[in-house]
């Protein structure tokens, strides 16, 4: 098993000349473990990790590492399965700096770099009807480098959408450090030029293809079905013209051959209209036998998922309704989309497809559904299968995910022999899913890769699953790439000679051999057992994690230190260590997770609303600020909660005082507390913050309309009381009230609100003890003023909300945020004109976790005759006071946000939470003041009675 040292090796001088600024090289012990692991089963630690800027800087590392002799892999997305983001030599980083999206000729190209997601991509695409053909699972983190790397396809893309049929140019730099980018006119002359040798062996490989009839033959048969495995030769079929040649060999490459800077794409039509079913049937061999016949009426997908897939998405939230209500045995089932542009035409397919259908032995009616509920519920439960199987794996074990392609006809014979080998080897846990369509199938094996004879017995049943899916005309990888997973069996696919043809071309391109070593061609017959993970319990809110990546695109840290996937791994490695012995590398690794995993956390959840098996890493990191919390902090949060109306008004009037005094002397006195008590402690200055707000007590027993029985209960949050609003602004909560008196609309305010708090500073600090003081009290107000849960309880801060829906978690009481009682309640009941053309809003987390974001928007529409919502949306990371300890954080979440907002110039910005709104003002200068606010605005009454302001103007 690899791991992390103490020392790695220095990187030669030359390679370390070609980066442009030292700091981006990483070799901290908690760098090289965090980087150690992808979503495959392999474990390999680099020596050193460098977050490349440009493709100037790749192209000098690569000259560098030429002639050093240094191992290169690429890393953007990590969600790679075979082992091919992962190495022991230098890995380049390729997901930071890398993010660059172009929408070309009205959306039917986009460019795009390699760090950019595919969600990404196709979010950019969707105004314009377009989306790429490729189409992974993993599309929420899976990136454009890897879906280049890998020739990625995916549920309905087949072999007509993939990379190697949509792709119209690239940029792509050769480990020489020469750089080519193949839209250019003079494209191939300037290759020719440059890398003389390798294009005269590019044609004469090309000649020799093309003179060998059984040459020939095996590559037109094997590329007929999905191919991932070995290199892409039938490009030496497809291409003559040298650079196009070269370019469609790198796509499918895995990072072997060059290194693709750039790559510009034909995209696909987005169909307007979609209906979905899911099929459930008796057996998996009654679910394939049906597959011809659907095929034959032009489903778009056919995604099958056995029994024990079944059992799994059964116990998953939100499962799709087909696949619950029944014990699973021995059945399976198919998701089949039609889609169209034409209502007429959809539903003949859709009647098509219930015909063949209707002749199948089903459990119950397949019913297609046209409504995009029912279709999210069935995608994200297939899209999440492979991580949600994975982690109901049993904890210490290793998943090991496999992709096949057989021809369709031979699709049921090649389960069946799967499931034999399954029983025969006792992979008792063992799944089977995939793209039927394409005869596309994934298998998983769960067990501890370790000792003899597990090894033994993943060695036979391989063997005896390449014979019998190379002996049913199939390839032994579709998508998920070569990798080292397979690399010992390129040979047995192709045969001696054109092996030895990939061999050729993998010397060309490389002759030193610095990229990727160990991946696609490796003569080590064993390779693909050396370095598998094995992962070792830690603590059990994130012992399920699987290391698939798809948390890291939604982590507000994840340019600055960690990602939830890396803070995982990193725990894992530290007990690792521990376990080994190595106490000074697991003491190394713990004193960095301080600051890179536990400070820098924002604990905002956005992980969990992109994880398969709903990890939320900030619960984790929660539990290590409970466990090292010092006693002295301990005492002084539980007398705070003990006094927290005192607390909130000492933090308002210390704001409110620090606005008289010069901004300088205050940054120096919070600098030397910060130097004294440590940066965890003592937060930071800085000018955005406002004058404190008003006292919460002052409030009368029930707002809104007079002689009105109140709806529900209102508790304004402290957090609105200890931050005053933006500029001269009434505040969240002044303008709330009013809108209740315009409304007609009365709610009651619990006694000694001023003392109440939803418990999210304790909880996110992780104490417990003084989080349970205002629990007792907070809930025993609530109670009171709900008349025991008879009225709901709005609050007026997004984040407060959702800590209020856990802290009343089983009480039997409604929480509701005012921005959903307002498009509910108060915006049916007054009227509002815009008052400003354009509108930005800034959703939180807990209002993307909470679904209210179609409510602000709903607000905001009613103000703003423009609503922009920026595309790079995220977590601020202001966390409560989060972003006053760490600004960096706050920073590096927000920098590609701010970017866009500021190139909007919009009228007015908004969001429906106070740090939130604090957190943005800062990244971009610009205020931001509750969405609520706005609203108030738009439905005051001028001198005039209309109440509507001038085009810009919002006072």
């Amino acid at each position: 098993m690899a791991h992390a040292t103490t020392a790695s090796t220095p990187l030669p001088a030359a390679l370390a000349a070609a980066v442009a600024e030292s700091d981006r090289i990483k070799t901290r012990a908690i760098d090289l473990a965090a980087y150690a692991s992808d979503a495959s089963h392999y474990l390999l630690t680099p020596n050193a990790v460098i977050v490349a800027a440009d493709s100037a800087e790749i192209a000098r590392i690569l000259a560098a590492a030429s002639l050093t002799g240094s191992g290169i892999t690429f890393r953007s997305g990590g969600t790679s399965l075979s082992g091919q983001s992962s190495g022991d030599g230098v890995l380049i980083d390729v997901r930071q700096r890398f993010g660059a999206i172009e929408v070309l000729d009205g959306g039917r190209l986009v460019q795009a770099q390699p760090g950019a997601t595919v969600r990404q991509v196709n979010a950019r695409l969707a105004p314009y009807g377009y989306r790429l053909g490729p189409d992974p699972a993993s599309e929420v983190a899976c990136t454009v480098g890897g879906v280049v790397a890998n020739n990625s396809s995916g549920m309905a893309c087949g072999i007509e959408e993939n990379t190697y049929r949509t792709l119209e140019s690239m940029i792509f730099v050769l480990p020489s450090g020469t750089t080519v980018d193949t839209a250019a006119q003079d494209a191939d002359a300037a290759l020719r030029r440059a890398e003389p040798e390798l294009v005269n062996g590019l044609e004469r490989l090309r000649r020799r293809v093309l003179a060998d009839p059984a040459s020939v033959a095996r590559i037109r048969s094997q590329f007929a079905l999905k191919n991932t495995m070995g290199y892409g030769i039938n490009a030496f079929l497809d291409f003559e013209r040298p650079v196009d040649l070269l370019a469609h060999l790198i796509i499918g490459s895995e990072g072997t051959l060059a290194f693709v800077a750039e790559a510009t794409f034909r995209t696909v039509k987005v169909h307007s209209l979609v209906s979905t079913s899911i099929a459930v049937f008796p057996t998996i061999e009654s679910a394939t036998t049906a597959l011809p016949d659907l095929v034959a009426s032009s489903a778009a997908t056919l995604e099958l998922m056995d029994a024990a897939s079944l059992r799994v998405g059964q116990g998953l939230a939100g499962a799709p309704d087909d696949i619950i209500g029944f014990r699973v045995e021995q059945h399976a089932a198919l998701l089949v989309e039609y889609r169209s542009d034409d209502a007429a035409e959809l539903a003949a397919l859709a009647a098509a497809g219930e015909h063949v259908l209707a002749a199948q032995p089903l459990r119950g009616l397949a019913q297609f559904r046209e409504d995009a509920a029912s279709r999210s519920r069935a995608w994200a439960f297939r899209k999440g299968l492979y991580a949600s199987v994975a982690g109901a794996r049993p904890s210490g074990t290793t998943a090991l995910l496999e992709d096949v392609v057989v021809p369709v006809p031979a699709l049921a014979a090649t389960c069946r022999s799967l499931q034999d080998l399954f029983a025969r080897y006792s992979y008792a846990d063992s799944v089977i899913f995939g793209h039927a369509k394409d005869g596309n199938i994934h298998f998983m094996l769960t067990d501890r890769f370790e000792g003899d004879e597990a090894l033994r017995r993943y060695l036979s049943f391989t063997e005896e699953m390449v014979e019998a899916v190379l002996a049913a005309g199939g390839n032994l990888k579709a998508e998920h790439g070569t990798g080292r997973a397979m690399a010992p069996y390129v040979r047995r696919q192709y045969g001696d000679e054109l092996y030895a043809v990939m061999r050729e071309l993998k010397s060309l391109c490389d002759p030193v051999g610095i990229m990727n070593p160990g991946v696609i061609i490796d003569e080590d017959m064993r390779a693909h057992v050396t370095h598998i993970k094995l992962p070792l319990p830690i603590e059990e809110e994130a012992d399920r994690c699987v290391e698939c990546g798809y948390c890291e695109p939604a982590c507000p840290s994840r340019n600055l230190t960690l990602t939830p996937r890396q803070r995982i791994v990193v725990r894992r490695a530290e007990k690792a260590a521990r376990e080994r012995g190595d106490h000074e590398l697991a003491d190394e690794l713990d004193r960095q997770y301080q600051y890179d995993g536990v400070e820098t956390c924002a604990v905002d959840g956005m992980c969990q609303t992109a994880c398969p098996v709903l990890i939320n890493t900030g619960t984790l990191v929660k539990r290590l600020r409970r466990e090292d919390a010092s006693p002295v902090a301990k005492r002084v949060w539980q007398a705070a909660a003990s006094e927290w109306g005192a607390a909130t008004r000492i933090g308002s009037a210390a704001l409110t005082a620090v606005k008289h005094v010069p901004a300088p002397i205050i940054r120096v006195a919070t600098s030397v507390g910060r130097a004294v008590l440590g940066a965890d402690a003592v937060p930071e200055y800085s000018a955005e913050l406002p004058r404190g707000g008003l006292a919460r007590r002052r409030m009368r027993p029930r707002v809104g309309a007079p002689d009105t029985e109140p709806m529900a209960a209102y508790v304004p949050a402290c957090v609105n009381s200890m931050f005053g609003p933006a500029g001269d602004g009434l505040g969240v909560s002044s303008a709330f009230t009013r809108l209740l008196e315009r409304a007609g609309i009365a709610l009651a305010v619990p006694e000694g609100v001023e003392s109440m708090c939803c418990g999210t500073p304790w909880s996110s600090k992780g104490f417990v003890d003084g989080y349970a003081i205002n629990q007792r009290r907070t809930v025993a107000a609530v109670r009171m003023a709900t008349g025991d849960g008879a009225l709901p309880v709005i609050v007026d801060a997004s984040s407060c909300t959702e800590g209020f829906v856990n802290l009343l978690k089983g009480q039997g009481i409604q929480v509701e945020d005012a921005v959903a009682f307002t498009v509910r309640e108060i915006l049916p009941r007054v009227s509002a004109v815009p008052i400003v053309d354009s509108l930005v809003l800034h959703p939180t987390c807990s209002s993307a976790q909470m679904g209210l974001d179609p409510q602000l928007r709903a607000i905001g529409m009613a103000v703003a005759r423009n609503v922009i919502v920026p595309q790079s949306w995220g977590c601020c990371a202001f966390a409560g006071d989060r972003g006053m300890l760490h600004p960096e954080l706050t920073e590096s979440a927000t920098q590609a946000e701010a970017a866009e907002v500021r190139a909007v110039g919009a009228d007015a910005h908004a969001s429906c939470n106070r740090t939130c709104e604090l957190g943005m003002t800062r990244a971009t200068g610009e205020e931001y003041s509750h969405v609520i606010e706005l609203l108030e605005r738009a439905t005051r009454r001028s001198e005039t009675g209309l109440g509507a302001a001038r085009k810009g103007q919002i006072r």
